[in-house]
């Protein structure tokens, strides 16, 4: 893994959105996150795909609409307070 980009599933479990790695690629492989980089919006459908830092991502969890900013990739799954330092959140309209 390069320093610029995190496979997407990695990123969703060390940011604490699942409990294990293979839920997130299961969660990415269905297609449910939607990508915005340079404007362009994309679905992710595999969950090799790179995040980078300033990416949107925006997904549907627990009936609920997830939008966040990519800020940080992390070394690890840490505690809930440090995942949260890997995205800002965004306003969801």
């Amino acid at each position: 893994m390069s320093g610029e980009s995190c496979r997407a599933d990695v990123w969703l479990w060390r940011a604490r959105f699942f409990k294990t790695r293979s839920l997130a690629a299961k969660f990415v492989d269905e297609g449910r996150v939607r990508l915005t980089r340079s404007g362009q919006e994309s679905r992710l459908d595999k969950a090799a795909r790179p995040v980078k830092v300033g990416d949107g991502l925006v997904f549907a969890m627990s009936g609920r609409l997830v939008a966040v900013r990519v800020e940080a990739f992390g070394e690890r799954r840490g505690p809930p307070a440090e995942a949260r330092t890997l995205y800002s959140t965004l306003e969801t309209s």
